[in-house]
């Protein structure tokens, strides 16, 4: 991977942390003071809705995290090895926490008429996308892991052309 293509994705990952903390540190409050002005017969929503949004963005900063981490793998030449599973488990796991959360969404926004049905299930829809992203990952997970095989069978047999030598 190239320098520039490096330096790029960490720019994007460093807006993207920088914005999502501004939205837990500014934002969410000023939602919450928004939300104490809601009608009383919806007032139950604001807890749990908060809870969600949180968590939410504490998914999406963890997938960032791990993704810098790939990257600076990636950078140094170690990303084929077991080290990269660790970071590629925890952005599979932070996906499904994600969309269990927005499920969740779904589940607090259904009952009643908070929201229309049409929007619970477009809420639905985003949780499968969520979930299909990380069949993704998955998916990537396992090229890496032939990747990794393969290094090191090429090292082994590296070692035993040496040997020959």
């Amino acid at each position: 991977m190239g320098k520039l293509t490096v330096l790029a994705l960490r720019a994007v990952l460093v807006v993207l942390l920088a914005g999502s903390v501004f939205v837990q540190a500014v934002m969410v409050p000023l939602l919450a003071v928004d939300l104490n002005g809601l009608d009383p017969d919806f007032a139950y929503l604001r807890t749990p809705l908060l809870v969600i949004i949180v968590l939410g963005i504490v998914t999406v900063q963890v997938v960032l995290v791990c993704v810098w981490r790939l990257v600076t793998m990636v950078r140094r030449g170690t990303v084929f090895s077991p080290a990269a599973f660790r970071y590629v488990h925890v952005v599979i796991g932070a996906m499904v926490a994600a969309a269990l959360v927005v499920f969740a969404l779904a589940v607090i926004l259904a009952p009643g008429e908070a929201v229309a049905p049409g929007i619970v299930l477009l809420i639905c829809g985003v949780v499968v996308a969520i979930l299909g992203v990380a069949l993704i990952v998955l998916v990537l997970r396992m090229l890496l892991a032939q990747a990794v095989a393969r290094d090191v069978e090429a090292a082994q047999m590296q070692a035993e052309l040496d040997e020959v030598i």
